[in-house]
């Protein structure tokens, strides 16, 4: 049966994610689109070749794979065009030399993704941008940092490690009143939690290799936009050379698939373990925006429908013997693994480094431990949490 359009625009956000990216009809009824795998896409003509007058030119440009994830995340994000690229981290430089040039200044929040600050404070600067890092709680008090070159304002809600809030529609007013591009990095929420433009964002970016994969096997990132950025986008997308592989973009739709049913899962652990850590001894304060005693709480339950799986909590400990504790927390967990990246099935811990901060400085109460929490059941990991304590209590 072919798909109600209009009944999929009404339709809950697990039905959605069954549904989007594919047209079975398409493709002789398989429910998921194939993997084409392509450089070199011939034409019938010379005319046709000429005027690239059919929808595939060039391996680099689109496949029917990687169209089929965009117009997954189109449909999500509600945006009039997706570009795919390979990381998280390239679906933010990607729209940052789209947007910027030689000689502009640019507003970063200065909570965000340590390898994006990497970026702007070399390549971007190198390039002869000026970048400026601004408090994540700026809201509506953004204006009074934009200058007459001020051409992109990029957010990050929550922030990386900190989880700061922003307010994101308030921020993105002040911008417009000087036609200023708003990019949002919204790995976190997705957009099951978060629609960045329906807040006023004009370009949505997406580490797909968090939530979407779910699997801890890819690589890649998203950037959707509105219809007024989207051909700069595409345009900056082409010149790059920059392009979603075929394999990997059947992995995120296929992952995309149980995103809803796994952020539930893991939005419900997290929140267990959150609350469960604002009661012990050991914990200073927990970081996480879905908690009432977090400062950034009333904007989250404003603007946000659900929260992911990663937060923050301090592990109490003086500035002498900080590291200290925290190695040993770390050390002493089984089912946590030590890594990096997040949004996986498993569990993941990591002590975070924010001596790169202009102005949300490290907390000075404690260590800060972030925690993935992944797909395991709640009491196994309170017991491994609790090992850590345990391990710190023995110093």
């Amino acid at each position: 049966m072919k798909k109600n359009d209009t009944l999929l625009d009404s339709a809950g956000p697990n039905t959605r994610l069954a549904h989007v990216g594919n047209d079975p009809h398409a493709y002789h009824g398989f429910v998921n689109p194939p993997v084409v795998h392509a450089s070199t896409v011939l034409f019938p003509n010379a005319e046709a070749m000429e005027k690239r007058s059919q929808p595939y030119t060039y391996g680099t440009r689109a496949t029917p794979t990687t169209d089929a994830l965009c117009a997954a995340f189109d449909d999500l994000e509600g945006s009039a065009g997706t570009i795919l690229v390979p990381s998280g981290l390239a679906a933010i430089s990607v729209p940052f030399l789209a947007y910027l040039s030689a000689g502009d200044h640019a507003l970063i929040v200065d909570s965000v993704y340590t390898p994006c600050r990497n970026f702007c404070n070399t390549m971007l600067t190198r390039l002869g941008v000026e970048v400026e890092y601004y408090d994540p709680e700026i809201g509506a008090g953004i204006e009074a940092l934009i200058r007459p070159n001020t051409k992109l304002v990029h957010t990050e809600a929550p922030g990386s490690n900190t989880f700061e809030m922003q307010d994101i529609r308030a921020i993105a007013d002040a911008a417009h009143k000087h036609d200023i591009v708003v990019t949002m990095d919204n790995t976190w929420a997705t957009p099951l939690y978060f629609r960045p433009l329906d807040f006023g964002v004009d370009v949505s970016i997406h580490a797909t290799t968090k939530y979407p994969s779910g699997h801890s096997d890819i690589v890649m990132g998203s950037v959707s936009a509105n219809a007024k950025h989207w051909p700069k986008l595409e345009e900056a997308r082409i010149t790059l050379g920059i392009c979603g592989a075929p394999d990997d973009a059947y992995q995120i739709l296929r992952g995309l698939r149980t995103m809803g049913i796994r952020l539930d899962h893991h939005q419900k652990s997290t929140f267990e373990i959150a609350r469960w850590l604002e009661t012990r001894d050991e914990v200073s304060r927990v970081l996480h925006p879905g908690l009432p005693s977090f400062p950034g709480h009333e904007i989250w339950k404003r603007d946000f429908k659900g929260a992911s799986g990663i937060f923050s909590f301090i592990l109490k400990a003086d500035a002498e013997n900080m590291k200290a504790r925290a190695h040993a927390f770390l050390d002493a967990l089984t089912f946590f693994g030590l890594g990096y990246s997040w949004g996986g099935y498993e569990s993941l811990a990591l002590q975070v480094n924010l001596s790169d901060r202009t102005i949300c400085k490290a907390p000075t109460d404690g260590a800060v431990i972030r925690l993935q929490i992944g797909l395991e059941d709640v009491a196994d990991l309170k017991k491994d949490i609790e090992a850590g304590f345990a391990a710190v209590a023995a110093l």
